[in-house]
C-alpha cells in the first residue's frame, strides 16, 4: 500500500532522529563540557516538546488534513536537525533540539490516525505493525549508526545525516500525498476543545493514556542511561551503547514478523500481559554483574515485550473517538513522550543516589505490574 510506505518513511526518519542523542551520551557530555546528567537532559529537551507539542498539532491535523500536517512536520525537524549539527555550545544544541521535538511530534501520531482513517479495524493492529516496524528500523539504525558513527566522524556527523534522511522523507511525502483527499474541519480553539472534550468523554481513554505514559517513563526513560549503565557491565563505548539499543528495536522487529499469529493465540488482554510480563522480566537481570552482551540480550526480549503491549494499546486508542483520531492519538502519543521526558531527570537524580541495579529492579518489577494492570482495567 503506497501510503503505508510513504508513512513508513516519515515514521523511519522521525524515530532516527528521536534517538540519535541515547548512545553518544558520554561523546556529547565530554565534546560539551557537561555532566552526563547535563546531557543526558538533551534527550527530554527533545521528547518534552515533541509531547507537549501533539496537544496542539493533534487538533491543527484534524483541521487542515493529517497529510499536510505530515509535511510540515518533516519539513521543521530536518531544519531543527540542520541546526543541531551547528549548534556551538551545549544552550544551542538544546534550543535546537528543542525545536526540532516540538514539530517532530506532528509525524508518527498523525500518521497513526491516518492509518486509522483508512484501514478497518480488524486489520487495524497488522497495519499499525507494520507502521511500527518502519519506526522500529529508523531506532535501530538510529541506535547502531550513531555508535559507529559518533566514534569515526564526530556527533555532527550524525545530526547531518538524520537531516538528509528527514529532508528526504519531506520530499517523498510533498509528492506522494499531495493528492490525498481528507475530511477538514475549522481550525479554533473551540473546535479544539470539542476534539478533546469527545476524546476524554469516553472512560477507558485516561486508563489508555495513562499506561503509555507509564510505558514512557519506565522503559524509554531508561535509554540515555545505557552507555554509563554498560561501563558497570564492561561495555565502555558509544558503539556498545548503540548496539544495546539496537537489540531492543531487533525485538521489536521480531514482534512485528509474528504480530499475525500472536493475535491468533492471544486475545488483546493476553497481548498486554505477556508483554509487560516479558518486558519488565528482561530488565530484572541488569540489576546483577553480567556482562554487556548478556544486557543487550536482555534488551532485546524487553523490546518484543514492549511492542506487544505498546502495539495492543495503539490499537485500542484508534477506537476511543473515531471522529477525533488526531486529536485522540495526539494525547495518546503526548502522554508516552512526557513519560519519557520525565523519566531522564528523575532516573539521573535516582542512578546518582542508588545506582543503576535498584533502578532497573524497579523499572522491571512496575512493568510487569503496568502489563496485568492495564489489561485488567481496560477489561478486554
Amino acid at each position: 500500500m503506497p501510503l503505508l510506505l510513504i508513512l513508513g518513511l516519515a515514521g523511519f526518519a522521525s524515530a532516527f532522529s528521536l534517538r540519535t542523542t541515547d548512545p553518544m551520551l558520554t561523546v556529547l557530555a565530554a565534546d560539551l563540557q557537561v555532566s552526563v546528567r547535563q546531557a543526558a537532559l538533551l534527550a527530554s529537551a527533545y521528547t518534552l516538546p515533541y509531547a507537549l507539542m501533539q496537544i496542539v498539532l493533534g487538533p491543527v491535523g484534524d483541521a487542515i488534513g493529517k497529510s499536510r500536517m505530515i509535511r510540515l512536520a518533516l519539513a521543521v525537524q530536518a531544519g531543527g536537525l540542520a541546526l543541531s549539527a551547528l549548534a556551538v555550545d551545549y544552550g544551542t544544541l538544546m534550543a535546537a533540539r528543542v525545536m526540532a521535538g516540538a514539530f517532530a511530534g506532528g509525524i508518527i501520531p498523525v500518521s497513526l490516525a491516518l492509518i486509522g482513517d483508512k484501514v478497518p479495524y480488524t486489520e487495524r493492529q497488522v497495519a499499525i505493525s507494520r507502521f511500527l516496524l518502519s519506526v522500529i528500523l529508523g531506532q535501530l539504525a538510529g541506535s547502531v549508526v550513531t555508535g559507529a558513527l559518533v566514534e569515526a566522524a564526530g556527533w555532527r556527523a550524525v545530526f547531518w545525516l538524520a537531516t538528509g534522511l528527514s529532508a528526504a522523507a519531506c520530499l517523498s511525502a510533498v509528492v506522494a500525498l499531495r493528492r490525498e483527499r481528507e475530511p477538514r474541519g475549522p481550525l479554533s480553539l473551540a473546535d479544539a476543545r470539542g476534539r478533546y472534550a469527545t476524546v476524554l468523554g469516553n472512560p477507558a481513554s485516561c486508563v489508555v493514556f495513562a499506561t503509555v505514559a507509564a510505558e514512557g517513563l519506565l522503559i524509554f526513560g531508561v535509554f540515555p542511561f545505557v552507555a554509563p549503565l554498560l561501563e558497570t557491565h564492561g561495555g565502555a563505548g558509544a558503539f556498545e551503547a548503540g548496539l544495546t539499543i539496537a537489540a531492543f528495536a531487533i525485538g521489536g522487529v521480531l514482534f512485528s514478523a509474528t504480530v499475525r499469529r500472536l493475535m491468533t493465540r492471544l486475545n488483546t488482554a493476553g497481548m498486554m500481559t505477556v508483554g509487560g510480563l516479558l518486558a519488565g522480566g528482561a530488565f530484572l537481570p541488569i540489576a546483577a554483574p553480567i556482562p554487556w552482551p548478556a544486557v543487550s540480550a536482555a534488551f532485546l526480549v524487553a523490546g518484543f515485550g514492549f511492542y506487544m503491549l505498546h502495539s495492543t494499546m495503539q490499537t485500542q486508542a484508534t477506537e476511543l473517538a473515531p471522529t477525533a483520531r488526531g486529536s485522540t492519538l495526539a494525547l495518546f502519543s503526548a502522554s508516552f513522550f512526557i513519560g519519557q521526558g520525565i523519566g531522564p531527570a528523575l532516573y539521573g537524580l535516582v542512578t546518582a543516589e542508588f545506582g543503576f541495579p535498584p533502578l532497573f529492579l524497579a523499572v522491571g518489577l512496575l512493568t510487569m505490574l503496568l502489563g496485568l494492570a492495564g489489561a485488567r482495567l481496560l477489561r478486554v
